[in-house]
């Protein structure tokens, strides 16, 4: 399941860059999220992080390691959902509508409700990767 969108990547604080991305979710692995920054660029960037992350960073801030997220309501252009990727001093800042990515999110809870995540995950695959 994908949500292709675009985001500004705040390079600098005037500096602004709107930049492709796409979210995506597979109930294969039901507890995490992907989200590819300039999906149709040269080089674009994976980031996968739980789907609980994403979902508490709509509603609040989220987020102590190498991905966070919180929520912005400007008024005039809406809501925002703020990403921040990395770790310091490498971090980088991207503002992605979060309208989108709310109905998406509610998509994904159609197809595997919260805390019923580890129902679909096949154990003995796993079981035998760590063999």
């Amino acid at each position: 399941m994908h949500l292709a969108s675009t985001a500004t990547y705040w390079v600098a604080k005037r500096f602004p860059v709107i930049i492709s991305c796409e979210f995506s979710y597979d109930v294969r692995d039901p507890y995490a999220v992907t989200l590819i920054l300039d999906s149709e660029g040269e080089h674009p960037v994976r980031w996968v992080f739980s789907r609980e992350l994403l979902a508490d960073g709509l509603t609040g801030g989220a987020g102590e390691g190498d991905v966070t997220v919180w929520p912005e309501n400007d008024g005039a252009d809406g809501c925002f959902l703020w990403v921040e990727v990395g770790r310091d001093p490498h971090t980088a800042l991207f503002e992605i509508p979060a309208d989108a990515i709310t109905e998406w999110l509610l998509e994904t809870y159609h197809l595997v409700p919260e805390g019923q995540e580890a129902a679909e995950v096949t154990w003995d695959e796993l079981t035998h990767l760590i063999e």
